[in-house]
């Protein structure tokens, strides 16, 4: 029997008002393995209406030190339950169990550090050149707050955006993608047993119909997304409508950088990492590898030796490395991506193909994908594949490596392989991306921003920056004289 979802609307569990629902599919078996709600409009007002007024009535006259309970309450229930949480989250969307078990691990890290800012939402005082005026600032919540994730990774995605919206005093309506929205209404359960009071956090659930219902509401006062760029734009432009502040966190063809004095064995497992990890449908994937002429061929056989190595296999195996691609049309476009490549001439050294396997016949199973001399201009080298698809491109020098690098309309994450310190500074300065890692790659922290430049969004997601997003700042100005002239007589 497949598992029946019901949406969270002020507290209540409920089914959409027209009773519409749809089937999540296990992209291991393609079996329906649970139902969920489609949202109408009415069921978006009501959620928008719920987060409005309890804002309004009483969450924002909640104290940093409540907030801050409450959210370490949360993460200790997320981190109790983490291995089921994680085993629903791989059967949503494919992604092998050891990763989804530190994801939840990693959420409940980002709960426990922004509830460590909710006390201290300090403003400011400004002194002006009038002595007797006094002056002020105030950081205030921004109210309702529209929360819009993807399915590659439900939960710590979430993580980035409620928890800094719950600790500045925020109320939200989230919407978690179609294809992965399980483990996020699990996770209001969890929002409920953590004592929340009702309406702070509600979600609803469907397809980009409730998308566009919440970005075009003028109840909205802040909007935060993450996924495909063009979708990001849509989100924009109906943001604009009622010029609703928007954080976006989209795709990226992110450069990762091989010079020939790096630490070879460790560059080509950070290499593989950054593409193979969550079977390439990571924002940040490393899709592009570039190498230094003089470790070439090197590099090319030491990656093509490790991919022959990675398991494939069923996701919620603790032995399995790369599981399926999430879904049908994923598993299609990458697919798609592989035949253009090798139609441009890339060539294509190892995998790309539909995995047949008795075992994985039933998913949907792509092996790595290795393309080597491959043209920058390229449509595998300049488009987002979101799969496990690397592309390899020689470069010469440092100033031609960095130029291939820039050579993309994203900007969001990088890498560097080097032992040169000076190379590293001059390179990160450089390089077009919100994120340089240098001698790793994939490593993230709640203390560190996240976000990109360019088509890669804009808005900064973890750390003290994160917390900005969901913030605005009053002034306020004081007359401290006695002074009873014509104010516009006296000089400020």
């Amino acid at each position: 029997m497949a598992a029946h979802y019901q949406m969270l609307i002020k507290g209540r569990w409920v089914d959409s008002s027209t009773k519409e629902r749809f089937p999540s599919i296990n992209p291991f078996n393609q079996e329906v393995w649970s139902e969920i709600p489609q949202a109408s409009e009415e069921d978006v007002n009501e959620a928008i209406e719920a987060a409005r007024t309890t804002f309004d009535t009483s969450w924002k006259h909640v104290n940093g030190l409540e907030r801050a309970r409450l959210l370490m309450k949360f993460a200790d229930l997320l981190d109790e339950d983490a291995e089921r949480m994680a085993a629903l989250e791989t059967t949503d969307n494919g992604k092998v169990i050891r990763e989804t078990t530190n994801q939840m691990h990693f959420a409940a890290r980002n709960y426990r550090f922004f509830a460590g800012y909710a006390d201290k939402l300090y403003g400011e005082v400004i002194p002006l050149d009038n002595p007797m005026m006094f002056d002020y600032t105030l950081r205030e919540a921004v109210g309702v707050v529209v929360l819009i994730t993807s399915w590659n990774s439900p939960i710590a995605i979430l993580a980035n955006k409620l928890a800094p919206a719950l600790a500045a005093g925020n109320t939200v309506v989230i919407k978690p993608s179609e294809h992965t929205s399980a483990t996020t209404l699990e996770l209001g359960k969890l929002i409920q047993k953590a004592g929340f009071p009702d309406g702070v956090v509600n979600i609803v659930t469907g397809d980009g119909r409730v998308g566009n219902y919440l970005t075009q509401h003028p109840g909205v006062n802040k909007i935060s997304f993450t996924g495909g760029t063009e979708t990001g734009k849509l989100i924009s432009r109906n943001a604009s409508q009622n010029l609703i502040p928007v954080t976006l966190e989209l795709g990226g063809k992110s450069p990762n950088i091989i010079f020939d004095d790096a630490d070879i064995h460790a560059a080509v497992i950070g290499a593989v990492a950054g593409i193979y990890g969550a079977s390439g449908q990571t924002c940040i994937a490393g899709s592009r590898l570039l190498v230094q002429h003089s470790v070439y061929d090197e590099v090319i056989q030491k990656i093509v030796d490790k991919a022959k190595t990675i398991r494939l296999g069923n996701p919620i195996d603790p032995l399995t490395e790369m599981g399926p691609a999430a879904n049908k049309p994923q598993y299609d476009r990458i697919l798609g991506m592989i035949s253009k490549g090798k139609d441009e001439g890339a060539k294509l050294v190892y995998g790309g193909h539909a995995v047949t396997d008795h075992e994985l016949k039933n998913g949907y199973f792509i092996a790595p994908a290795i393309f080597i001399d491959v043209d920058n201009k390229s449509t595998i080298a300049q488009e987002e594949i979101f799969g496990p698809v690397l592309s390899v491109i020689p470069f010469t020098d440092q100033d031609e490596a960095v130029q291939i690098a820039n050579d993309s309309k994203y900007g969001l994450a990088s890498g560097i392989w080097t032992s040169n310190v000076k190379r590293v500074h001059r390179l990160a300065r450089q390089i077009q991306a919100g994120t340089v890692w240098v001698n790793t790659y994939r490593t993230s922290a709640a203390q560190a921003p996240f976000g990109g430049v360019k088509l890669s969004g804009h808005g900064r997601e973890r750390g003290w920056h994160a917390l900005l997003e969901y913030t605005q700042i009053k002034n306020i100005m004081l007359n401290l004289s006695d002074d009873t002239r014509d104010p516009f007589s006296i000089q400020m």
